[in-house]
């Protein structure tokens, strides 16, 4: 009897654990049959097709050199390396306009802030590695982020942080198709809103301004393409953030450092159209970031007090601001721009908000100044001096 009791017990307990495995068995299977399901679902249209991630790379027809879109470090290569020449030069050394600062040294503050820039890289040559793209592009592509910028009522730095992505993202790439430009704009409009705003636009948003052009996985996996292309180099000093420096530092009371309010937001909003327009144009990428602030701080204050907030020499300054002229004078026949009033955002904050104006149409015209500029008109026959 008490062996077929302790059968029976031994049975039972052989059929509940029997019973458990089945049950989970029958659930791993569900949970694999709906993965299925989802991956069927997903598969009805095949993201980043064009971009082919597995590859890293693009073939496009009549391409010579595929596009390179990852580009891999090779080992033992260290990053944020600063020449020692540079560290050293002029340029760096010389004595910081920054005010002083009690909580630590404005000489090393002003000195990181100009080596950052020095690594943070930009140029417009990288036109050459696109043969398949025009100048005139990135102004378009640019023109439509500050619309998108307006339009989720994003900070001018967030803007001049996604220009600055993709200025040295295309810097990095050869052969990019123009089909891809909005795809790189938007995602680095993305990335820069993660970065600056407290509440940075939803993924689901970002695709949806494309209208319909590009899906959220392919604005994810560019995502992934542009940081690891960047090396993670998010925080330069953009031409906006210099500006905004020099602006606080030329309302300071050098007395009592506090900070008096010489320029009415309207003014300030003044010198940030004018950067817009001058970054819009490729031929800014001539001009490191803080010398492009510094010049159009000499629009509106005397260019002595600009080379002393900039701690930049005239000679530094003088051939952007030359250059900016065309774009000033522009500027000063045009309406001025006042302050918008935007929904949630305080007064006193108005003016950080980017927006959008007609800049396309004021591009074309400074382009057509530069080249009389470059090329001016001959006399007519009549005007020529006589010849005898």
């Amino acid at each position: 009897m008490v062996g077929d009791a302790a059968g029976r017990i031994e049975r039972e307990q052989s059929c509940k654990i029997m019973t458990r495995r089945s049950g989970r068995q029958q659930r791993s299977e569900n949970v694999q049959k709906g993965k299925v399901n989802k991956q069927c679902n997903r598969k009805k249209f095949q993201p980043l097709s064009k971009l082919q991630c597995e590859k890293n790379e693009l073939v496009h027809g009549g391409v010579t050199k595929p596009s390179v879109l990852i580009n891999s470090l090779e080992k033992g290569v260290k990053l944020d390396l600063v020449d020692a020449d540079l560290v050293s030069g002029e340029s760096l050394t010389q004595s910081t306009s920054l005010p002083h600062l009690r909580w630590g040294s404005s000489q090393d503050m002003w000195l990181k802030m100009v080596i950052r820039e020095q690594n943070y890289t930009h140029s417009k040559n990288f036109m050459q590695k696109h043969p398949n793209l025009k100048p005139g592009m990135r102004s378009i592509l640019l023109d439509w982020l500050i619309e998108v910028s307006e339009e989720y009522t994003l900070h001018r730095q967030t803007f001049y942080l996604a220009q600055d992505y993709f200025d040295r993202f295309m810097l990095t790439q050869d052969n990019i198709e123009k089909n891809l430009l909005q795809l790189i704009g938007i995602t680095c409009l993305f990335i820069a809103a993660k970065m600056e705003e407290a509440c940075p636009p939803k993924l689901s948003q970002m695709a949806y301004i494309t209208a319909g052009t590009y899906y959220e996985e392919e604005i994810l996996q560019m995502e992934l393409i542009i940081l690891k292309a960047l090396r993670w180099k998010l925080c330069p000093e953009t031409a906006v953030s210099w500006l905004k420096l020099y602006f606080q530092m030329a309302s300071m009371n050098i007395k009592s450092d506090l900070l008096e309010q010489q320029f009415s937001q309207d003014v300030y909003i003044q010198m940030t159209r004018l950067l817009d327009l001058c970054i819009l144009n490729i031929n800014s990428l001539d001009f490191e970031y803080r010398v492009l602030a510094a010049s159009v701080l000499c629009h509106f204050i005397p260019q002595e007090t600009a080379e002393k907030v900039s701690g930049l020499s005239k000679d530094a300054i003088q051939p952007c601001v030359n250059w900016m002229a065309p774009s000033v004078e522009l500027m000063s026949q045009s309406d001025k721009m006042m302050g918008r009033d935007f929904v949630k955002v305080k007064e006193e904050d108005r003016h950080n908000i980017q927006t959008h104006t007609d800049y396309l149409t004021m591009l074309d015209v400074v382009h057509q100044k530069e080249v009389k500029i470059q090329f001016p008109t001959p006399p007519s026959s009549t005007e020529k001096a006589g010849t005898h």
